[in-house]
């Protein structure tokens, strides 16, 4: 099945591979998406959208790891950064929360990577649904978002 996600990295003759995994409704966190695909976690990057200033930016990190707000703000050039609420997830991005890509949203936001992403030779970001991953080169993810590299978790 392809995803948004997924159409854009074909547009941009990108290798990845899609990989799908058993969604528990209760648990949705990138851990346990590591864990069911079988994966280290060090590999599984979630998506968290935030308010920075008067825009919407999108951080990516390590599964298990916990983003540090002054770190994205001052990458994104603004004095603070808070979380988007929940509630408007979907209005924002398209997205639910659980099948957050940061490929493909409504609108393409700064995109901004942990610099562990480096470390790695794949990762794996949720492909837009609950229940499906894409795995695919850091830097072809980094190309495709048009993300900066920077330390934004803890």
């Amino acid at each position: 099945m392809k995803t948004n996600a997924a159409r854009i990295l074909d547009g941009l003759k990108v290798a990845y591979t899609l990989k799908s995994y058993e969604v528990d409704e209760a648990n949705l966190d990138a851990v346990h998406v590591a864990k069911s695909c079988g994966e280290a976690i060090e590999r599984v990057y979630k998506t968290i959208v935030c308010k920075a200033g008067g825009e919407f930016v999108v951080a990516c990190l390590q599964g298990d790891l916990t983003l540090d707000l002054k770190a994205l703000a001052k990458c994104a050039g603004t004095k603070s950064c808070e979380l988007l609420p929940l509630k408007e997830l979907t209005k924002v991005t398209g997205y639910v929360r659980g099948g957050c890509s940061p490929l493909g949203m409504k609108k393409q936001f700064r995109t901004f990577l942990d610099e562990r992403i480096l470390a790695v030779e794949s990762v794996l970001v949720s492909a837009g649904l609950r229940g499906v991953q894409i795995c695919l080169a850091p830097s072809e993810l980094a190309r495709a978002t048009k993300a900066q590299i920077c330390k934004i978790a803890f």
